[in-house]
């Protein structure tokens, strides 16, 4: 089974908008042999984005982000210490605390991370481009 993580803009645009990622990146999150996790960072960081007036939302974070959650069949996948200590492995490519966790635990966890983010390429880690 193939295990993608979705850094964040790629978990709101396949919430609200799929049109908007990749053809190769909205097939292999629709793909039903796939499963698509989604980080405890991607909470947070919309709910700090959210909370700034950075990105608007259809109903408060706390509702939008579990439902999404149950509605398109994603795992969430918490922080644990294994992952935060990884972090202290990768090159300073990125100085996005939310972009290095994520890639921290796509490699820990031997996913594919999902993003538009080039700087991601850059740390070796698979990545699947949502654009």
């Amino acid at each position: 089974m193939v295990g993608l993580l979705l850094d964040t803009h790629a978990f709101l645009w396949a919430a609200s908008n799929p049109a908007a990622l990749s053809v190769k990146a909205r097939a292999a999150i629709e793909d039903a042999s796939t499963q698509v996790y989604v980080s405890s960072a991607v909470a947070w960081e919309i709910v700090i984005k959210h909370s700034l007036g950075k990105i608007e939302l259809p109903m408060e974070p706390s509702s939008y982000v579990p439902t999404r959650l149950v509605s398109l069949g994603f795992k969430p996948l918490p922080i644990c210490v294994e992952h935060a200590l990884a972090v202290a492995s990768l090159p300073n490519h990125h100085n996005d605390p939310f972009d290095r966790i994520m890639i921290a635990q796509a490699q820990v966890e031997s996913l594919t991370f999902v993003t538009a983010d080039s700087i991601a390429a850059q740390y070796p880690v698979r990545i699947l481009s949502a654009l």
